[in-house]
């Protein structure tokens, strides 16, 4: 068993504006209308899309079947897991102009 706190991100939603343009430039792009003026877009495949699936650094990574996990292979610190969803969230806003926001609670 890897060690891990479940769905790290939420999903985003971003204004239907914004996702059209996304759409044009990522046809495949999943959604999910909330409203006339709002898409939730799964973060899982926004990270997926960046290169974060399956890649580890040293003791501590991102799951190989679902991106919104992080997980901790053994001896990694949580501040080593914080500056990997750090990492993704800038990632996420460079490629994507979407920021990502993080479900679990940080103590």
């Amino acid at each position: 068993m890897i060690g891990n706190s479940g769905s790290f991100f939420k999903n985003p939603v971003v204004k239907t504006s914004q996702f059209l343009e996304l759409q044009k430039k990522y046809p495949t792009i999943p959604s999910y209308k909330i409203s006339e003026s709002e898409i939730k877009i799964p973060a899982g495949w926004l990270i997926e899309q960046s290169g974060f699936k399956g890649k580890r650094f040293g003791e501590y990574g991102v799951h190989n079947k679902q991106a919104l996990v992080l997980v901790n292979y053994g001896e990694a610190t949580g501040k080593e897991i914080h500056l990997l969803a750090k990492k993704i969230q800038e990632t996420i806003l460079n490629k994507f102009e979407i920021s990502l926001e993080i479900e679990v609670n940080i103590i």
